[in-house]
């Protein structure tokens, strides 16, 4: 599916790693080149006319950002660095003066780094509690299981609505239902759902919202932070400096703008914003649906085709995200990558940045294959063929 607009394809690659970051389309680079060529300034600071127009797209792409979530209005948008940084303003601008001690968060252990590791920090300092909500026998989080751990102390609860390992696609509109009925915060991380999937946050009832452009076709450094207004109005910045105050003096006297802006401090990624807008667009133009039907449907196929492999061993066969995670009998994970590298064929190898998952898979690393709409069934098949050959896996590595 479009292929012919992504120019490292034709050289062979068989790029099996969009969890971890996707290809980029023409038209991204191009329209990042654009802003670089003919209006290269910063905004919101410059009384001209490039820097108007650079301010101008940048601030298209806030509305972009919020037709794309269905949010209520571009001030529920704030651009960051990613989606690590998103989660850390929500758990340090926002939760450490929302929570008290003795409050619970309830988070699960197939949880990427970024959205374990403030809890926890948190919990050192506000001595608050983490609840981990133990996984079913596939590795996935059933909406049964999750409700009986919600306690009249249960504040948050913070997940993924797509995890980045098992490819476990939870059902974010019923637990948002869940959430806004208790009156409990929801926390979602969407790195591997907003690219993948149609994506409602008022629908679901999702307080806090976070993204990384990377994983959807954009550049590198630019993340999304979406939040109901009323609790960026509560939230703390936690980066100060030029851009996001209204007036300062001696006294120490100051004046924040008002969100998103002043959540915004420094100069911000304007080339990267202007390259996640690009990027929207393009999603939109395929159909966000038409992605996740595909993408299922190539899973389905992958999920066969290892099947066939005895020493393939399978850790999640019946998630429905575009992730598979498997290692060969008696193999390292990283060899196994290294011995697929040499075939042209690309697949992230390691713990995935969910380290405590191992507590539930009982392993440590895993091979992983993570699935995008560009990706193709004989691209499969090139897989399955080298997995099949590597009888002679350590003398190619070696």
């Amino acid at each position: 599916m479009n292929r012919e607009d992504f120019p490292i394809l034709n050289t062979g690659i068989v790029y099996f790693d969009n969890g971890a970051t996707t290809l980029k389309p023409k038209s991204v680079i191009e329209k990042m080149n654009d802003y670089y060529y003919n209006y290269p300034a910063n905004i919101h600071r410059g009384d001209y006319k490039i820097s108007l127009k650079a301010s101008d797209e940048y601030e298209m792409v806030r509305t972009k950002v919020k037709n794309f979530i269905s949010a209520s209005s571009e001030d529920e948008i704030v651009f960051t660095m990613g989606a690590t940084d998103s989660l850390n303003k929500v758990v340090f601008g926002f939760m450490e003066d929302y929570l008290s001690a003795g409050d619970e968060v309830i988070i699960s252990k197939a949880e990427h780094a970024s959205a374990v590791l403030p809890w926890l920090i948190l919990a050192r300092r506000k001595n608050i509690k983490v609840v981990f909500v133990p996984l079913s026998e596939t590795h996935e989080l059933e909406y049964d299981t999750l409700e009986k751990y919600v306690t009249n102390k249960t504040k948050v609860i913070s997940l993924a609505a797509v995890t980045n390992v098992i490819g476990d696609v939870r059902d974010i509109n019923k637990i948002g239902k869940l959430c806004h009925d208790k009156n409990i915060l929801f926390v979602v991380d969407g790195a591997q759902s907003v690219p993948h999937q149609k994506t409602d946050v008022l629908k679901d009832n999702i307080d806090f919202l976070t993204f990384s452009a990377h994983k959807m076709l954009g550049p590198t450094g630019v993340g999304v932070l979406y939040a109901k207004k009323e609790y960026l109005e509560a939230m703390r910045p936690i980066e100060y400096g030029g851009g996001m105050n209204q007036s300062f003096d001696s006294d120490g006297n100051m004046e924040f703008k008002s969100v998103p802006t002043r959540l915004e401090a420094g100069t911000p990624p304007i080339a990267e914003v202007i390259g996640l807008g690009a990027a929207i667009d393009y999603l939109e133009t395929i159909g966000m649906e038409n992605i996740e039907k595909y993408e299922l449907e190539l899973k389905e196929y992958l999920i066969k085709r290892l099947q066939e492999i005895d020493k393939v061993i399978l850790y999640n066969t019946t998630s429905k995200g575009g992730m598979t995670a498997f290692n060969l009998s008696g193999i390292f994970s990283q060899d196994t990558a290294l011995y697929l590298d040499h075939y042209n064929i690309c697949v992230r190898a390691g713990n995935h940045c969910a380290k405590v998952l191992k507590e539930e898979i009982n392993i440590k690393n895993t091979c992983r294959v993570s699935l995008y709409f560009y990706n193709t069934k004989e691209e499969i098949d090139k897989l399955i063929e080298a997995l099949k050959n590597s009888e002679d896996l350590y003398k190619i590595v070696l």
